[in-house]
């Protein structure tokens, strides 16, 4: 064997073992028994020590040394071996052990004390997970910016300084359509039960429209929907609310964003480094183009109302062209997951400011609360009423994701160009999907971008898929085009 061929071959067990973690936090979230919390967090604290071990084992570093790569497909495993090596060893294992230990354990506590409003009761494990990463933090950067090291974790080569860059080139054409907007005759929203199985019924349909192979994969229920995995095995979990349907329908497809993403690279790739997505970022595009500009449009929302029309009966809503108004309803709400397109963008700018404040040591987490509420009301206008809807309402900084919130709206940027492209490029799209048949779209997604995993940098495979440098442009001037023709401003 090869220098190379030994290592993919080390590389592969290690790809393995990582699928097996990322198991074990779905099973966390969806079907472990609630006094297993403390077994489970011991058991990824051992998965992860040995994880890192194999990701520092110095034979990697040898292989690196000796390794040729013969086409473009080994130099891509090399570059993404060499970057996981690199930042590996960094990282103490004692730490790594520890966070992972950490955040497992965070979760549950996390869930408990929203269920409760309980901010008191998590701070003090907000504050060690804070700590936690901080360290991580100031270990990749070795001198830099510990928050830009967090943030190349989920976008390779993205910096905190190019985020802010770019929210504030979005911000005031964001406020100013909102402000248009707020100002207009606002839809009628959804009144009524909806049931919970009927409600999950339908999010199967949806996410078999969308190409979720669910020979691949499953569906389960979670406080904070997420999918996981890569390859052969692609899980997805929405929630159920019965009074508010699009919570399930548009969580539910906003994962299969991700899961396609998974499923669709190509399988030669599987259980090496470029099987699976490349950047956070990128995986943002799918959910949010799949929710949003697929999911939300006037062609696809047509079908989903005689879906909903014929499970749930008359619901208050008299026809397609005011369903669409009610599924892109604005208004001011409190939960992210919730926003309307218009508002999304504000809570993740606004998270941006608050997790880079507090990984930098400027906001300290018993003040985050107060931060967080104060920060809502400037952005939003309205008072937050509980904890729940205030800054409990996020998982991420439980699971010690500082550095991904960000890749939201770049998620959305890149989507937004990537959607100008596809309908550029499919003739009749809006007639296919007026019949449910999202095909075309996932289709040509999967081609362009999907089946490439890791191959390719960001920024490059959102590009080749474009066929243009990607900015903030061709998404906001779809926003002003969509809400501007709704509310008539």
């Amino acid at each position: 064997m090869t220098a190379y061929d030994e290592l993919m071959a080390f590389q592969r067990q290690t790809e393995a073992l990582a699928q097996v973690a990322g198991r074990l936090g779905w099973d966390q979230e969806t079907m472990m028994p609630e006094g297993a919390a403390a077994q489970r967090a011991e058991e990824i604290g051992a998965l992860e020590a040995v994880l890192h071990a194999r990701r520092t084992d110095p034979r990697i570093g040898d292989w690196l040394a000796a390794a040729e790569a013969p086409d473009a497909v080994a130099r891509a495993q090399l570059r993404q071996i060499r970057r996981s090596y690199a930042r590996a060893m960094k990282v103490p294992a004692r730490l790594a052990e520890e966070i992972a230990a950490t955040t497992s354990l965070a979760q549950g506590i996390w869930a408990e004390c929203r269920s409760r409003d309980d901010v008191a009761g998590f701070l003090p494990t907000l504050r060690k997970v804070v700590e936690l990463k901080r360290a991580e933090g100031a270990a990749l950067a070795a001198g830099g910016d510990p928050y830009d090291a967090l943030v190349d974790d989920y976008e390779p080569g993205m910096t905190g300084a190019a985020i802010a860059s770019m929210f504030n080139a979005m911000r005031p054409r964001l406020v100013s359509l909102r402000e248009k907007v707020l100002g207009a005759e606002a839809p009628h929203g959804l009144v009524g039960t909806f049931g919970h199985d009927d409600q999950l019924a339908l999010a199967r349909e949806l996410a078999t429209a969308f190409g979720y192979d669910w020979s691949r994969g499953r569906i389960d229920l979670a406080v904070h929907p997420f999918s996981s995995g890569s390859g052969h095995d692609v899980r997805i979990t929405t929630r159920v609310s019965e009074t508010d349907p699009f919570n399930c329908f548009y969580s539910t497809i906003h994962e299969v964003g991700h899961a396609a993403y998974e499923q669709g690279i190509d399988p030669a790739y599987a259980l090496t480094p470029i099987g699976q997505g490349v950047s956070m970022g990128v995986h943002e595009s799918q959910s949010r183009s799949y929710e949003n500009q697929l999911g939300r449009s006037r062609a696809f929302t047509g079908w989903l109302f005689g879906q909903m029309r014929e499970i749930f009966g008359d619901f208050g809503i008299a026809d397609e062209d005011a369903f669409y108004r009610a599924v892109n309803r604005v208004h001011p709400g409190y939960i992210r997951t919730e926003a309307d397109e218009v508002h999304y963008n504000l809570h993740i700018m606004m998270r941006f400011d608050l997790e880079r404040a507090l990984i930098r040591g400027d906001l300290d987490v018993a003040d985050l609360e107060a931060a967080w509420n104060d920060r809502f009301r400037a952005d939003f206008g309205v008072a937050v009423d509980r904890p729940a809807n205030g800054m409990l309402q996020d998982v991420h900084w439980s699971c010690g994701l500082f550095g991904y919130f960000p890749t939201y709206t770049l998620g959305n940027v890149y989507a937004g160009c990537l959607v100008k492209a596809l309908r550029a490029e499919v003739a009749g799209l809006d007639a296919m999907m007026a019949k449910g048949d999202v095909s075309a779209a996932t289709g040509w997604l999967r081609d362009r971008l999907q089946r490439h995993g890791a191959l390719y940098e960001p920024r490059e495979v959102v590009q080749r898929a474009c066929g243009f440098e990607p900015s903030e442009g061709p998404l906001l001037d779809y926003l002003e085009a969509k809400f501007g023709e709704i509310y008539g401003v």
